[in-house]
């Protein structure tokens, strides 16, 4: 047999496998702990680091390297396969969430820095130094290629969190049990090991049939309501809830709605910003893939278009085919005026060639870089370009009260970019006051004050909030709860995320 091939496979092998049990820590800390672009750099790092310490200290196992690296695989066969159900299993009895996946990270990336140096160790009665070093790394290396493509096209899409892990820990129980096959003529604790394997094999077994429910169970506990909807997409965990017969609709955790007073939000985003149109208009959507902006825009006979644009399919498709949310909209979006598009919001204004004279924008608040680049100068610009010069833009910017800071921002950021603006605000029971930035480039702040105002919304149909009082009331601010010296605002920018920035640091005294 040619025990070097073997060995260059397993680690091709393992190195796909370490990959991909980083990238799931890194995933599960995004969903749970927010702020993606810093947790897969502490992740990363972490695992980095702690692969130079297995390295380090690989080299106090002076012998039976064989018996050690099928021992190794093993445990991590265990750890990657039980990860993300560990997290799911303590979560409801702590909340230091972060603490045990930046533990695990640790865990795993010290058991994998060991795997190259003891490989490299055994191989060398096989091969000459520079063949064996350069071979190693080369197999690993590949590895991790594969593993990436693995989890980005079909770890994360297919398989989700729930069973990537069990892929993962299954490739590193195969290469234990090729290894121990391979090596069994030279191999010293057999009976052990072959014992230890089949302890894995029948904890892995068990750990494939429970896992959903231990899943559920810990997605559960969450939230105070019933989970009757969760799923896990590329970009985001959607899960909806039931409570007293409403329900509530959660991003990564963060709730996006709920049907008990969603039209306090979804009147106030749409209605006044149509005030300022007139005749036929074309209307560009973005975010908002529950379908409720454009169920509002269908009650004008005027719209003859409606784009609307949403990263997320999932979330598109249960606005579309989901009876909660059909009900919700009304179906709004399987109207022959609307257009969907599945896309990035910022991508999709580079690339159009398309001009609007309404743009909504309905995106998360800006609690990450990713979010955050849609509410910056360079997209606010993309905007301008897109909208025609009698148009008007919207865009929610978060609570004016307990996020002012940000709130602010994004409206001298819109003024940065050559919008004249009005800020509106009202009273959403699940969220508190929250506000939304009119921008215009042919209506000064004034004129859009006055036109809001005295809107005429009599001809809109099944209103269950807006009245021509309140239109007075959207537009009419006390003092900041926070005091905020706008002059000293920095522009929110791609290169500069003070948006980010400014709702990170906070002025709230609770999360939203």
């Amino acid at each position: 047999m040619n025990y070097s091939r073997l060995l260059k496979v397993s680690i091709f092998a393992t190195g796909l496998s370490g990959i991909v049990a980083e990238y799931v820590l890194a995933t599960m800390a995004s969903y749970f702990l927010g702020d993606s672009v810093f947790q897969w750099t502490i992740i990363l790092s972490l695992m980095l680091f702690s692969m130079g310490l297995g390295s380090r200290f690989s080299k106090k196992i002076g012998t039976k390297l064989i018996e050690y690296y099928i021992g190794l695989e093993l445990i991590l066969s265990l750890i990657t396969s039980f990860s993300v159900l560990l997290i799911y299993t303590i979560m409801p009895y702590t909340a230091s969430v972060d603490i045990i996946i930046y533990v695990l990270s640790c865990f795993v990336g010290f058991l994998i820095g060991m795997e190259i140096p003891l490989v490299t160790r055994i191989n060398q009665e096989y091969e000459e130094l520079k063949t064996n070093i350069s071979g190693m790394m080369e197999n690993d290396y590949y590895g991790s290629l594969v593993g990436g493509l693995f989890f980005a096209f079909i770890g994360i899409r297919f398989l989700g969190l729930t069973y990537t892990p069990f892929v993962v820990g299954g490739i590193n129980l195969v290469v234990a049990l090729i290894v121990f096959f391979g090596f069994k003529g030279i191999i010293l604790e057999k009976k052990k090991l072959l014992i230890s394997s089949s302890v894995v094999v029948a904890l892995f077994v068990a750990g494939m049939s429970f896992s959903k429910p231990i899943v559920e169970y810990g997605n559960q506990s969450q939230f105070n309501e019933k989970v009757v909807f969760s799923k896990q997409t590329p970009y985001q965990q959607i899960t909806i809830t039931e409570w007293h017969g409403k329900h509530q609709l959660y991003l990564n955790q963060g709730k996006q709605l709920s049907t008990f007073d969603e039209w306090l939000y979804h009147e106030p985003l749409v209605h006044p910003v149509m005030s300022l149109t007139k005749g036929k208009v074309d209307v560009l959507v973005m975010g908002a893939g529950d379908g409720c902006a454009v169920r509002e825009l269908l009650k004008y006979d005027r719209v003859s278009t409606i784009t609307l644009v949403d990263l997320d399919s999932v979330m598109t498709s249960i606005a579309k085919n989901h009876p909660i949310f059909k009900k919700l909209n009304n179906d709004a979006l399987l109207s022959k005026k609307v257009r969907v598009v599945n896309a990035d919001a910022f991508h999709y204004l580079e690339t159009t060639d398309q001009f609007y004279d309404v743009i909504i924008a309905d995106f998360p608040d800006p609690r990450s870089l990713e979010i955050n680049k849609l509410y910056t100068y360079e997209f606010y610009k993309l905007c301008s370009h897109r909208l025609r010069n009698k148009g008007a833009f919207v865009t929610q910017s978060t609570s004016p009260y307990y996020t002012t800071h940000t709130f602010r921002c994004i409206e001298k950021t819109l003024e940065k970019a050559g919008f004249n603006t009005l800020a509106m605000h009202n009273h959403v029971y699940s969220f508190g006051e929250w506000s939304w930035v009119i921008g215009s480039k042919h209506f000064s702040s004034d004129q859009l004050k006055e036109k809001v105002s005295s809107a005429e919304i009599d001809h809109i149909e099944d209103l269950k909030w807006m009245t021509h009082d309140a239109l007075k009331l959207l537009t009419s601010f006390g003092k900041d709860l926070v005091d905020v010296d706008t002059s000293k605002l920095q522009v929110n920018t791609v290169h500069n995320p003070t948006g980010y920035k400014y709702y990170e640091k906070g002025d709230w005294s609770y999360e939203f």
